[in-house]
């Protein structure tokens, strides 16, 4: 099993997720609203718990309003009639993001040792 697979938790925060995005806990909430697609788990004191799909759909939304620029509802007409085109555009970029991110750490390393 990869070590990726084993770090995954079964439910995360409203605080880690909008960590993990860079963005505020209220725009989640407000995501939620928009997308039926986030449908976090609500404990007894109305904490959520979002699960790796939660964050699944929370990442290309996230892809298409504040990487690429859609306004919330050219985001919700371009995820409703091309769901899969969407998700794998998103899938792409944060590959190369994170490709990006590593040439860039080699880069600084490379950059140190002169």
């Amino acid at each position: 099993m990869s070590e990726e697979k084993k770090s995954r938790k079964t439910y995360y925060s409203i605080k880690e997720v909008a960590a993990k995005f860079g963005v505020n806990e209220s725009l989640l909430r407000y995501w939620e609203t928009e997308f039926p697609h986030i449908k976090p788990q609500t404990t007894g004191n109305k904490i959520r718990q979002y699960t790796q799909k939660d964050i699944d759909h929370i990442a290309i939304i996230y892809n298409l309003v504040k990487v690429r620029g859609f306004k919330l509802s050219a985001a919700r007409k371009m995820l409703n009639e091309n769901r899969s085109g969407v998700e794998k555009t998103a899938k792409v970029l944060e590959s190369l993001i994170s490709i990006r991110d590593e040439l860039t750490e080699l880069k600084q390393q490379l950059e140190r040792l002169s």
